[in-house]
Protein backbone atom coordinates (compact mmCIF):
# COMPACT_ATOMS: atom_id res chain seq x y z
CA UNK A 1 0.00 0.00 0.00
CA UNK A 2 3.00 2.69 1.12
CA UNK A 3 4.06 1.91 -2.72
CA UNK A 4 0.94 2.16 -4.30
CA UNK A 5 0.58 6.04 -2.58
CA UNK A 6 3.86 7.00 -3.54
CA UNK A 7 2.87 6.15 -7.04
CA UNK A 8 -0.20 7.88 -6.82
CA UNK A 9 1.80 10.92 -5.76
CA UNK A 10 4.73 11.23 -8.49
CA UNK A 11 3.63 13.91 -10.38
CA UNK A 12 2.72 15.11 -13.87
CA UNK A 13 5.18 15.69 -16.43
CA UNK A 14 3.19 19.28 -17.37
CA UNK A 15 3.27 19.43 -14.15
CA UNK A 16 7.45 18.57 -13.30
CA UNK A 17 8.17 20.88 -16.35
CA UNK A 18 5.97 24.48 -15.14
CA UNK A 19 9.04 24.46 -12.15
CA UNK A 20 10.15 27.67 -12.72
CA UNK A 21 14.24 26.12 -12.52
CA UNK A 22 12.93 24.77 -16.00
CA UNK A 23 11.33 27.20 -17.47
CA UNK A 24 15.00 28.90 -19.65
CA UNK A 25 15.67 25.53 -21.21
CA UNK A 26 14.69 24.97 -24.83
CA UNK A 27 13.82 23.36 -26.76
CA UNK A 28 11.06 22.33 -25.07
CA UNK A 29 10.58 18.53 -26.25
CA UNK A 30 14.09 17.31 -25.38
CA UNK A 31 13.37 18.51 -21.96
CA UNK A 32 9.97 16.75 -22.12
CA UNK A 33 11.71 13.74 -23.03
CA UNK A 34 14.13 14.20 -20.05
CA UNK A 35 11.16 14.84 -17.80
CA UNK A 36 9.80 11.74 -18.62
CA UNK A 37 12.89 9.86 -18.26
CA UNK A 38 13.44 11.05 -14.69
CA UNK A 39 10.07 10.08 -13.91
CA UNK A 40 10.33 6.44 -15.30
CA UNK A 41 13.38 6.22 -12.92
CA UNK A 42 11.38 7.35 -10.03
CA UNK A 43 9.01 5.04 -10.69
CA UNK A 44 11.21 2.26 -11.02
CA UNK A 45 12.47 3.15 -7.86
CA UNK A 46 9.44 3.03 -6.11
CA UNK A 47 8.36 -0.14 -7.49
CA UNK A 48 11.82 -1.83 -6.58
CA UNK A 49 11.26 -0.81 -2.64
CA UNK A 50 14.83 1.72 -3.72
CA UNK A 51 13.04 4.78 -2.07
CA UNK A 52 10.17 5.34 0.47
CA UNK A 53 9.67 9.14 -0.01
CA UNK A 54 9.23 11.16 -3.03
CA UNK A 55 12.18 13.77 -3.51
CA UNK A 56 10.91 17.61 -3.13
CA UNK A 57 9.81 19.40 -6.11
CA UNK A 58 12.54 21.77 -6.63
CA UNK A 59 15.01 17.89 -6.62
CA UNK A 60 13.34 16.74 -9.21
CA UNK A 61 13.72 19.40 -11.13
CA UNK A 62 17.34 19.78 -10.64
CA UNK A 63 17.58 16.14 -12.09
CA UNK A 64 15.59 17.18 -15.03
CA UNK A 65 17.71 19.81 -15.69
CA UNK A 66 20.76 17.88 -15.71
CA UNK A 67 19.45 14.91 -17.54
CA UNK A 68 18.64 17.86 -19.89
CA UNK A 69 22.10 19.19 -20.45
CA UNK A 70 23.41 15.69 -20.30
CA UNK A 71 21.79 15.08 -23.68
CA UNK A 72 23.90 18.08 -25.17
CA UNK A 73 26.95 17.15 -23.79
CA UNK A 74 29.00 14.30 -26.21
CA UNK A 75 30.03 11.29 -25.00
CA UNK A 76 33.45 11.66 -26.33
CA UNK A 77 35.37 14.43 -24.56
CA UNK A 78 38.25 16.15 -23.44
CA UNK A 79 39.83 15.09 -20.37
CA UNK A 80 43.16 16.12 -18.42
CA UNK A 81 45.68 13.32 -18.50
CA UNK A 82 47.54 13.17 -14.89
CA UNK A 83 48.61 9.81 -15.00
CA UNK A 84 52.12 10.21 -17.04
CA UNK A 85 51.56 7.77 -19.09
CA UNK A 86 52.22 9.48 -22.71
CA UNK A 87 50.53 7.21 -25.17
CA UNK A 88 47.53 6.08 -22.82
CA UNK A 89 45.44 3.70 -25.40
CA UNK A 90 42.34 4.74 -22.83
CA UNK A 91 42.83 8.26 -23.38
CA UNK A 92 42.98 8.47 -26.71
CA UNK A 93 46.93 7.96 -27.48
CA UNK A 94 48.73 10.81 -29.29
CA UNK A 95 47.44 14.03 -28.94
CA UNK A 96 48.39 16.56 -32.16
CA UNK A 97 50.21 18.77 -33.29
CA UNK A 98 48.43 22.60 -33.28
CA UNK A 99 49.74 22.03 -37.62
CA UNK A 100 47.95 18.92 -37.22
CA UNK A 101 44.44 20.58 -35.86
CA UNK A 102 44.25 23.43 -38.60
CA UNK A 103 44.67 20.56 -41.04
CA UNK A 104 42.02 18.53 -39.84
CA UNK A 105 39.65 22.12 -39.71
CA UNK A 106 40.44 22.60 -42.98
CA UNK A 107 39.92 19.20 -44.37
CA UNK A 108 37.07 19.19 -42.56
CA UNK A 109 35.22 22.84 -43.37
CA UNK A 110 35.30 22.02 -47.15
CA UNK A 111 35.61 20.42 -50.30
CA UNK A 112 39.25 19.36 -51.05
CA UNK A 113 41.07 17.62 -54.08
CA UNK A 114 40.99 13.97 -51.72
CA UNK A 115 40.80 11.83 -55.05
CA UNK A 116 41.75 14.85 -57.38
CA UNK A 117 44.69 15.61 -59.58
CA UNK A 118 44.49 19.55 -59.49
CA UNK A 119 47.89 19.69 -61.81
CA UNK A 120 46.22 17.03 -64.25
CA UNK A 121 42.46 17.76 -63.92
CA UNK A 122 41.28 14.45 -63.11
CA UNK A 123 40.92 11.58 -60.46
CA UNK A 124 43.70 10.28 -58.32
CA UNK A 125 44.67 8.28 -55.46
CA UNK A 126 44.15 9.63 -51.97
CA UNK A 127 47.48 7.92 -51.01
CA UNK A 128 48.91 11.07 -53.10
CA UNK A 129 48.98 13.07 -49.77
CA UNK A 130 51.06 11.28 -47.49
CA UNK A 131 53.01 8.66 -49.91
CA UNK A 132 55.92 11.11 -50.86
CA UNK A 133 56.74 12.13 -47.51
CA UNK A 134 56.69 8.87 -45.94
CA UNK A 135 59.28 7.32 -48.27
CA UNK A 136 61.06 10.31 -47.85
CA UNK A 137 61.76 10.03 -44.26
CA UNK A 138 61.96 6.23 -44.20
CA UNK A 139 63.93 5.43 -47.77
CA UNK A 140 61.02 2.88 -48.64
CA UNK A 141 60.02 2.74 -52.34
CA UNK A 142 56.61 3.16 -51.90
CA UNK A 143 54.06 3.97 -49.37
CA UNK A 144 50.15 3.88 -48.62
CA UNK A 145 47.65 4.22 -45.54
CA UNK A 146 45.21 2.14 -43.95
CA UNK A 147 42.87 2.95 -41.15
CA UNK A 148 45.24 1.36 -38.14
CA UNK A 149 48.01 -1.11 -37.48
CA UNK A 150 46.05 -4.39 -37.35
CA UNK A 151 44.75 -3.53 -40.74
CA UNK A 152 48.38 -3.15 -41.95
CA UNK A 153 49.36 -6.25 -40.91
CA UNK A 154 46.49 -7.98 -42.53
CA UNK A 155 47.27 -6.52 -45.63
CA UNK A 156 50.75 -6.89 -45.60
CA UNK A 157 50.32 -10.42 -44.99
CA UNK A 158 48.23 -10.63 -48.16
CA UNK A 159 51.42 -10.65 -50.80
CA UNK A 160 52.41 -13.77 -48.62
CA UNK A 161 49.19 -15.54 -51.38
CA UNK A 162 47.72 -17.63 -48.51
CA UNK A 163 51.17 -19.60 -48.11
CA UNK A 164 53.38 -20.56 -45.02
CA UNK A 165 54.14 -17.67 -43.09
CA UNK A 166 56.99 -17.82 -40.66
CA UNK A 167 57.25 -16.21 -37.40
CA UNK A 168 59.64 -16.83 -34.03
CA UNK A 169 57.49 -18.60 -31.21
CA UNK A 170 58.72 -15.58 -28.90
CA UNK A 171 57.17 -12.96 -31.11
CA UNK A 172 53.10 -14.67 -31.16
CA UNK A 173 52.24 -12.42 -28.80
CA UNK A 174 48.97 -11.09 -27.44
CA UNK A 175 48.51 -6.56 -26.95
CA UNK A 176 46.05 -4.38 -26.29
CA UNK A 177 42.41 -5.25 -27.11
CA UNK A 178 43.20 -9.29 -27.42
CA UNK A 179 44.73 -8.46 -30.80
CA UNK A 180 46.69 -11.86 -31.53
CA UNK A 181 49.21 -12.48 -33.97
CA UNK A 182 48.14 -15.89 -34.38
CA UNK A 183 44.42 -14.47 -35.10
CA UNK A 184 45.52 -12.21 -38.21
CA UNK A 185 47.21 -14.99 -39.70
CA UNK A 186 44.22 -17.02 -39.85
CA UNK A 187 42.47 -14.31 -41.02
CA UNK A 188 44.63 -13.22 -44.26
CA UNK A 189 44.45 -17.21 -45.16
CA UNK A 190 48.09 -17.66 -44.72
CA UNK A 191 49.25 -20.59 -42.52
CA UNK A 192 51.50 -20.15 -39.59
CA UNK A 193 54.67 -21.95 -39.00
CA UNK A 194 56.31 -21.32 -35.68
CA UNK A 195 60.52 -21.89 -35.04
CA UNK A 196 62.64 -21.65 -32.25
CA UNK A 197 61.69 -21.46 -28.98
CA UNK A 198 59.70 -18.84 -26.61
CA UNK A 199 63.16 -17.52 -25.69
CA UNK A 200 65.51 -18.22 -28.77
CA UNK A 201 65.37 -18.09 -32.48
CA UNK A 202 68.26 -18.72 -34.80
CA UNK A 203 68.62 -17.80 -38.28
CA UNK A 204 69.35 -21.70 -39.31
CA UNK A 205 65.57 -22.40 -37.90
CA UNK A 206 64.16 -20.02 -40.52
CA UNK A 207 66.53 -21.51 -43.24
CA UNK A 208 65.44 -25.08 -42.23
CA UNK A 209 61.40 -24.17 -42.13
CA UNK A 210 61.61 -22.39 -46.06
CA UNK A 211 59.98 -24.98 -48.48
CA UNK A 212 59.80 -23.60 -51.72
CA UNK A 213 56.97 -22.73 -53.19
CA UNK A 214 54.94 -23.30 -49.62
CA UNK A 215 56.53 -20.78 -47.70
CA UNK A 216 55.31 -16.73 -48.30
CA UNK A 217 56.81 -14.61 -46.20
CA UNK A 218 59.09 -14.00 -42.83
CA UNK A 219 57.13 -12.06 -40.47
CA UNK A 220 59.30 -10.16 -38.09
CA UNK A 221 57.04 -8.75 -34.56
CA UNK A 222 57.45 -6.12 -32.56
CA UNK A 223 56.28 -7.59 -29.11
CA UNK A 224 54.84 -4.07 -27.99
CA UNK A 225 54.77 -4.30 -24.73
CA UNK A 226 56.03 -7.61 -23.84
CA UNK A 227 59.57 -8.33 -23.30
CA UNK A 228 62.12 -10.93 -22.66
CA UNK A 229 65.22 -10.78 -20.66
CA UNK A 230 68.15 -13.00 -19.85
CA UNK A 231 68.90 -16.08 -21.68
CA UNK A 232 67.27 -14.89 -25.06
CA UNK A 233 68.57 -14.53 -28.57
CA UNK A 234 66.96 -14.11 -32.24
CA UNK A 235 68.18 -12.83 -35.61
CA UNK A 236 69.06 -9.60 -36.66
CA UNK A 237 66.78 -8.00 -39.53
CA UNK A 238 69.95 -7.83 -41.64
CA UNK A 239 70.01 -11.47 -41.05
CA UNK A 240 66.47 -12.15 -42.07
CA UNK A 241 66.51 -10.25 -45.05
CA UNK A 242 69.59 -12.12 -46.39
CA UNK A 243 67.23 -14.94 -45.82
CA UNK A 244 64.56 -13.60 -47.50
CA UNK A 245 66.34 -12.21 -50.36
CA UNK A 246 68.19 -15.89 -50.86
CA UNK A 247 64.92 -17.74 -51.13
CA UNK A 248 63.17 -15.09 -53.00
CA UNK A 249 60.43 -14.49 -50.65
CA UNK A 250 59.30 -10.73 -49.06
CA UNK A 251 60.70 -10.38 -45.33
CA UNK A 252 57.79 -8.22 -43.25
CA UNK A 253 57.92 -6.33 -40.33
CA UNK A 254 55.40 -5.35 -37.65
CA UNK A 255 57.65 -2.08 -36.27
CA UNK A 256 53.98 -1.55 -33.72
CA UNK A 257 55.14 1.89 -32.74
CA UNK A 258 56.53 3.89 -35.47
CA UNK A 259 59.27 5.96 -34.02
CA UNK A 260 60.76 8.10 -36.98
CA UNK A 261 63.54 9.66 -35.75
CA UNK A 262 66.37 8.28 -33.32
CA UNK A 263 65.41 9.90 -30.30
CA UNK A 264 68.80 8.32 -28.26
CA UNK A 265 70.10 12.56 -27.70
CA UNK A 266 66.90 13.16 -25.44
CA UNK A 267 67.67 10.30 -23.20
CA UNK A 268 65.00 7.80 -25.11
CA UNK A 269 66.99 4.45 -25.49
CA UNK A 270 66.17 0.87 -27.54
CA UNK A 271 63.54 2.39 -29.80
CA UNK A 272 63.85 0.69 -33.33
CA UNK A 273 63.69 3.57 -36.47
CA UNK A 274 61.47 2.79 -39.20
CA UNK A 275 64.26 4.02 -42.15
CA UNK A 276 66.42 1.73 -40.30
CA UNK A 277 64.29 -1.15 -41.15
CA UNK A 278 64.03 -0.37 -44.26
CA UNK A 279 67.77 0.32 -44.88
CA UNK A 280 68.53 -3.34 -43.30
CA UNK A 281 66.31 -4.83 -46.24
CA UNK A 282 63.10 -5.41 -44.73
CA UNK A 283 60.21 -5.36 -47.45
CA UNK A 284 57.38 -4.35 -45.73
CA UNK A 285 57.20 -2.49 -42.54
CA UNK A 286 53.90 -1.69 -40.93
CA UNK A 287 53.68 1.00 -37.79
CA UNK A 288 50.85 3.07 -36.39
CA UNK A 289 50.31 6.98 -36.60
CA UNK A 290 49.05 7.50 -32.98
CA UNK A 291 52.05 6.04 -31.31
CA UNK A 292 55.59 7.51 -31.16
CA UNK A 293 55.11 8.95 -34.42
CA UNK A 294 52.80 11.31 -32.69
CA UNK A 295 49.58 11.69 -35.53
CA UNK A 296 46.46 10.26 -35.78
CA UNK A 297 45.48 6.64 -35.60
CA UNK A 298 46.74 5.30 -39.03
CA UNK A 299 48.06 1.98 -40.62
CA UNK A 300 50.86 3.26 -42.47
CA UNK A 301 52.82 0.44 -44.99
CA UNK A 302 56.22 1.07 -46.30
CA UNK A 303 58.90 -1.09 -48.56
CA UNK A 304 58.69 -2.02 -51.91
CA UNK A 305 57.00 -0.39 -54.70
CA UNK A 306 55.88 -3.56 -56.38
CA UNK A 307 54.47 -5.03 -53.51
CA UNK A 308 52.86 -1.79 -52.40
CA UNK A 309 51.15 -1.88 -55.53
CA UNK A 310 49.55 -5.23 -55.21
CA UNK A 311 48.35 -3.91 -51.48
CA UNK A 312 46.91 -1.11 -52.76
CA UNK A 313 45.09 -2.91 -55.67
CA UNK A 314 43.24 -5.23 -53.20
CA UNK A 315 40.02 -5.34 -52.33
CA UNK A 316 40.60 -5.10 -48.57
CA UNK A 317 42.10 -1.77 -49.48
CA UNK A 318 38.88 0.08 -49.39
CA UNK A 319 37.30 -1.29 -46.78
CA UNK A 320 40.56 -0.17 -44.56
CA UNK A 321 40.52 3.19 -46.17
CA UNK A 322 41.52 5.99 -44.10
CA UNK A 323 39.40 8.80 -44.42
CA UNK A 324 40.58 12.42 -45.75
CA UNK A 325 40.56 13.85 -41.78
CA UNK A 326 42.98 11.68 -40.52
CA UNK A 327 44.68 11.82 -44.13
CA UNK A 328 44.82 15.59 -43.19
CA UNK A 329 46.71 15.52 -39.79
CA UNK A 330 48.71 12.72 -40.67
CA UNK A 331 50.35 14.84 -43.69
CA UNK A 332 51.04 17.70 -41.30
CA UNK A 333 52.40 15.72 -38.89
CA UNK A 334 54.64 14.04 -41.50
CA UNK A 335 55.79 17.56 -42.12
CA UNK A 336 57.35 18.49 -39.33
CA UNK A 337 59.57 15.54 -39.12
CA UNK A 338 60.91 17.12 -42.38
CA UNK A 339 63.59 18.80 -39.31
CA UNK A 340 63.57 16.78 -36.62
CA UNK A 341 64.29 19.01 -34.41
CA UNK A 342 60.85 20.94 -35.05
CA UNK A 343 59.09 17.51 -34.57
CA UNK A 344 60.72 17.05 -31.04
CA UNK A 345 59.54 20.77 -30.22
CA UNK A 346 56.09 20.60 -31.76
CA UNK A 347 54.58 17.17 -32.16
CA UNK A 348 53.16 16.79 -28.08
CA UNK A 349 54.43 13.41 -27.83
CA UNK A 350 57.28 14.03 -28.99
CA UNK A 351 58.01 17.10 -26.85
CA UNK A 352 56.75 14.81 -23.71
CA UNK A 353 58.73 11.94 -23.95
CA UNK A 354 61.95 14.41 -23.99
CA UNK A 355 61.19 16.83 -21.90
CA UNK A 356 64.32 15.94 -19.20
CA UNK A 357 63.50 15.30 -15.71
CA UNK A 358 64.71 19.31 -14.18
CA UNK A 359 62.26 20.78 -16.74
CA UNK A 360 59.51 18.23 -15.36
CA UNK A 361 60.70 19.32 -11.77
CA UNK A 362 60.05 22.69 -12.27
CA UNK A 363 56.73 22.20 -13.75
CA UNK A 364 55.54 20.29 -11.09
CA UNK A 365 56.36 23.16 -8.19
CA UNK A 366 54.38 25.62 -10.29
CA UNK A 367 51.44 22.98 -10.35
CA UNK A 368 52.15 22.92 -6.52
CA UNK A 369 52.00 26.80 -6.53
CA UNK A 370 48.50 26.74 -7.74
CA UNK A 371 46.97 23.88 -5.58
CA UNK A 372 48.97 25.28 -2.65
CA UNK A 373 45.71 28.04 -2.18
CA UNK A 374 43.25 25.61 -1.44
CA UNK A 375 44.49 24.44 2.32
CA UNK A 376 43.46 22.03 1.79
CA UNK A 377 45.65 19.46 3.02
CA UNK A 378 49.50 18.21 2.58
CA UNK A 379 50.86 18.73 -1.30
CA UNK A 380 53.90 18.45 -1.88
CA UNK A 381 56.37 17.30 -5.92
CA UNK A 382 57.74 13.68 -5.10
CA UNK A 383 59.96 12.07 -8.04
CA UNK A 384 57.59 9.20 -10.15
CA UNK A 385 58.15 7.25 -13.26
CA UNK A 386 56.56 7.81 -16.41
CA UNK A 387 54.97 5.31 -19.04
CA UNK A 388 55.76 5.93 -22.60
CA UNK A 389 52.61 3.71 -23.62
CA UNK A 390 50.71 2.83 -26.13
CA UNK A 391 53.21 -0.66 -26.10
CA UNK A 392 56.33 1.60 -26.82
CA UNK A 393 59.27 1.10 -24.02
CA UNK A 394 57.88 -1.37 -21.86
CA UNK A 395 61.23 -1.59 -20.44
CA UNK A 396 62.10 1.50 -19.62
CA UNK A 397 60.36 4.08 -17.12
CA UNK A 398 60.83 8.16 -17.73
CA UNK A 399 62.26 9.61 -14.44
CA UNK A 400 59.35 12.35 -14.14
CA UNK A 401 58.04 14.75 -11.27
CA UNK A 402 54.54 14.53 -9.63
CA UNK A 403 52.15 16.22 -7.42
CA UNK A 404 51.25 14.27 -4.76
CA UNK A 405 47.70 15.64 -2.87
CA UNK A 406 47.54 14.07 0.73
CA UNK A 407 44.00 16.08 1.87
CA UNK A 408 41.80 15.93 4.75
CA UNK A 409 39.41 13.96 2.42
CA UNK A 410 40.08 10.31 1.03
CA UNK A 411 42.16 9.79 -1.81
CA UNK A 412 39.23 7.97 -3.56
CA UNK A 413 37.18 10.81 -2.77
CA UNK A 414 40.08 13.18 -4.65
CA UNK A 415 40.19 10.94 -7.39
CA UNK A 416 36.14 10.87 -8.07
CA UNK A 417 35.97 14.71 -7.70
CA UNK A 418 38.35 14.96 -10.54
CA UNK A 419 36.86 12.20 -12.54
CA UNK A 420 33.60 13.84 -12.46
CA UNK A 421 34.37 17.38 -13.15
CA UNK A 422 33.14 18.90 -16.27
CA UNK A 423 36.83 18.17 -17.78
CA UNK A 424 37.47 15.08 -16.59
CA UNK A 425 41.21 14.90 -14.46
CA UNK A 426 42.42 11.23 -14.81
CA UNK A 427 44.99 10.66 -12.51
CA UNK A 428 46.53 7.80 -9.99
CA UNK A 429 46.59 6.75 -6.53
CA UNK A 430 49.67 5.89 -4.79
CA UNK A 431 50.33 5.16 -1.29
CA UNK A 432 46.99 6.67 0.23
CA UNK A 433 47.69 9.85 -2.08
CA UNK A 434 46.24 11.19 -5.40
CA UNK A 435 49.04 12.02 -7.67
CA UNK A 436 49.04 14.19 -11.09
CA UNK A 437 52.25 13.55 -13.24
CA UNK A 438 53.30 16.66 -14.58
CA UNK A 439 54.67 15.34 -17.88
CA UNK A 440 50.84 14.72 -19.64
CA UNK A 441 49.50 18.14 -17.92
CA UNK A 442 49.42 21.34 -20.04
CA UNK A 443 50.19 24.17 -17.66
CA UNK A 444 47.12 25.81 -19.30
CA UNK A 445 44.84 23.20 -16.66
CA UNK A 446 46.58 24.28 -13.80
CA UNK A 447 44.29 26.97 -12.73
CA UNK A 448 41.12 24.42 -13.35
CA UNK A 449 43.17 21.80 -11.64
CA UNK A 450 43.16 24.21 -8.55
CA UNK A 451 39.67 25.54 -8.89
CA UNK A 452 38.49 21.69 -8.88
CA UNK A 453 40.18 20.82 -6.21
CA UNK A 454 38.78 24.05 -3.94
CA UNK A 455 35.57 22.70 -4.72
CA UNK A 456 36.57 19.72 -2.75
Amino acid sequence: MHNSNLLRQIPKVDELLSHTLLAPLQPRTMLTQAARAVLDNLRCDIQHKRITALPCPKSLAQEVANHFHGFHRPNLQRVINGTGIILHTNLGRAPLAKEALEAVHDAARDYSNLEYCITKGKRSSRHAHTEDLITRLTGAEAAMVVNNNAAAVLLALTVAQQKDVIVSRGELVEIGGSFRVPDVLVQSGCRLVEVGTTNKTHPVDYERAIIPGQTGALLRVHTSNFIMSGFVAKPSLQALADIAQKHDIPLIEDLGSGCMIPLAQYGVHGQPVVADSIKAGVDIVTFSGDKLLGGPQAGIIAGQAGLITKMKAHPLARAMRIDKLCIAALEATLRLYLDPETAVAKIPTLQMLCTPPEKLHEKALLLKEHLDVSNIGEITVIKEASLAGGGAMPEEGLTTAAVAINAHISAQAIEQHFRMGPIPIIGRISRDKFILDARTISTEDFPYIAARLKEA
